[in-house]
């Protein structure tokens, strides 16, 4: 089956006012091309749900999408805060998000009981933590081999997930290298999946390297040719992080009228990612552009 779409369509087929959302990815991967046209197409109150959100959730924060933060860890990677979230995660806010927070383990335990078909997921990672005390999600169950009272979380499945792949093929089969994510766990938890291409090759070649396919066909539901749809994050094998823009976006993220005035060139006064990668210095683009490093190929014999 033919999935591929734009990413106006798969946007706009999936995530509705009030889906809860994951775009995810970790360090590289993270699809700023999707959370750029989910603020375009006005969508709101959001449950948005990540490990480590990041700048692309922050944007969806300050446009207004999002009620609801489902997090273990946020910030501006390396550099510092995140504005939009601060400003609307204190107490003062008349904007104020609802935050439910876990450690990284718990969230992803979320994720592994949702994919696997289980109500909850046992662990015992939280007894020297405040966070069990103010997330009531947390709860308690005694273990029927060892009586150990063990801490639980319960499963989750977003309403959609957002994963950005090195390639996939027509159908969905999306393979990965490099540093991995929750990718796995979020596609299998998930009730809709949009995969997001570098590369859409024919199925032969998914085929012929089978162990890099992080996520099947079978569970997605479009698939979206987005080169670059990752900046300024990075695609192994692909390009680099643009450290820069990580770096200015501290001044830019720091006041909304900088804040606001940036979404409106970057986000709102474009049409789509082709739009947003012209209006980038020039040259920027190679710059970024990795350099060839090969990995030898494996005989898999027949």
């Amino acid at each position: 089956m033919d999935k591929r779409c734009s990413m106006r369509e798969a946007i706009s087929a999936s995530v509705k006012d009030g889906s809860s959302i994951v775009i995810d990815g970790f360090t590289h991967l993270i699809c700023f091309a999707a959370g750029h046209e989910i603020i375009r197409q006005g969508v709101k109150d959001l449950t948005a749900i990540r490990l480590t959100p990041d700048l692309v959730y922050d944007q969806l924060i300050e446009a207004g999408a999002v009620k609801k933060l489902v997090f273990s860890w946020a910030g501006n990677p390396g550099v510092g805060s995140l504005h939009a979230l601060r400003r609307r995660g204190e107490a003062s806010s008349s904007e104020r998000l609802e935050l439910e927070e876990y450690s990284h383990f718990g969230l992803l335990s979320r994720f592994l009981a949702a994919s696997a078909g289980l109500p909850f997921w046992p662990l015992s990672n939280y007894q020297g933590a405040d966070i069990a005390r103010v997330n009531p999600a947390i709860k308690t169950v005694r273990c029927p081999y060892t009586e150990r009272e063990l801490a639980t979380v319960p499963a989750l499945h977003p309403d959609v997930a957002i994963i950005h792949c090195q390639r996939a093929d027509m159908e969905g089969n999306a393979q990965v290298w490099g540093l991995l994510g929750s990718q796995k766990e979020v596609a299998f938890a998930a009730r809709k999946v949009i995969v997001v291409a570098e590369q859409v090759v024919p199925t032969e070649v998914i085929r012929k390297d089978p162990n890099r396919t992080l996520v099947p066909g079978i569970i997605v539901s479009h698939v979206v040719h987005e080169p670059w749809g990752c900046h300024p994050s990075f695609v192994q094998g692909f390009h680099d992080r643009d450290n820069d823009f990580y770096v200015k976006w501290e001044d830019i993220s720091r006041k909304p009228e900088t804040y606001r005035a940036w979404l409106e060139e970057f986000v709102y006064g474009v049409k789509d990612r082709q739009g947003y990668l012209a209006k980038l210095e020039t040259g920027l683009l190679d710059k970024l552009r990795a350099k060839a490093r090969v990995c030898e190929g494996v005989d898999y014999g027949y």
